[in-house]
């Protein structure tokens, strides 16, 4: 994908790995600092092993993680991205510390509103939109299939898309098909939080600074799902080109 080429290729120094954590739901790894990223996972055992060096990941540098994020494997993409967020370095002057559902909010309040991927969010967003699409690989009431992207989201006044978008290689083809007037996010704790975006029509970026790595780790380890942290480690901030 040209956009993850794009941020990786902004990487300037790397950073041996000291920790390399695969939960059920997020993929952690810490280098310079501690990066997440969803962890995705499909598997044919015929294919042979997911990850690939699986039990030496902490012998390479987070950069040689990085390339894993243009791999075949999606696990290896989470792999990639946690690495990628690990070393990238985040200019917090461009963001401000708000979540991405209190932006969408203030900014789709009655506009037409696509949204790739279904948050905890969109019963609220839904009462303030003028219409909203919901587009989803795994089916939830309300939703529209992923395929129908095409029809969708160039009506959208408003696309938020999430970071997840990165690990299963849409997001080159979803952000293709905006409108040049729309207001177009990248949401969820997978996002970069790199300036890079704004050259991809995207306006607002939101993800996830890690302020207590320890406490990540740990918790992504032992399952926990997002809502979970509850500021437990973790700052939800929103970058702007402005």
């Amino acid at each position: 994908m040209n956009i993850l080429k794009d941020i990786i290729s902004t990487i300037k120094e790397d950073a041996p790995v000291s920790e390399v954590r695969v939960g059920p739901f997020w993929t952690a790894v810490y280098s310079r600092r501690c990066g997440l990223a969803s962890t995705t996972f499909e598997h044919d055992h015929s294919t042979g092993p997911p990850v690939r060096d699986a039990g030496e990941l902490t012998k390479k540098s987070a950069l040689e993680l990085c390339e894993y994020a243009l791999s075949g494997s999606l696990l290896e993409r989470s792999i990639g991205l946690a690495a990628i967020n690990s070393l990238l370095d985040v200019d917090l002057s461009l963001c401000r510390e708000v979540n991405a559902a209190e932006v969408l909010l203030e900014q789709g309040r009655g506009k037409r509103i696509c949204v790739v991927g279904h948050f905890p969010f969109i019963p609220r967003l839904r009462e303030q939109a003028e219409e909203l699409w919901v587009l989803e690989r795994r089916l939830r009431i309300g939703d529209l299939p992923a395929e129908e992207a095409a029809r969708v989201i160039p009506q959208a006044d408003v696309l938020a898309i999430t970071g997840t978008a990165l690990i299963n290689s849409t997001m080159d083809e979803l952000l293709a098909l905006a409108r040049k007037d729309a207001l177009v996010m990248v949401l969820g704790p997978t996002t970069p939080l790199s300036p890079v975006w704004f050259s991809y029509g995207v306006s607002l970026v939101s993800g996830t600074v890690i302020t207590d790595p320890s406490v990540v780790l740990r918790l992504a380890s032992e399952g926990i799902v997002f809502n979970q942290f509850h500021g437990r480690g973790v700052r939800l901030v929103t970058m702007t080109g402005d």
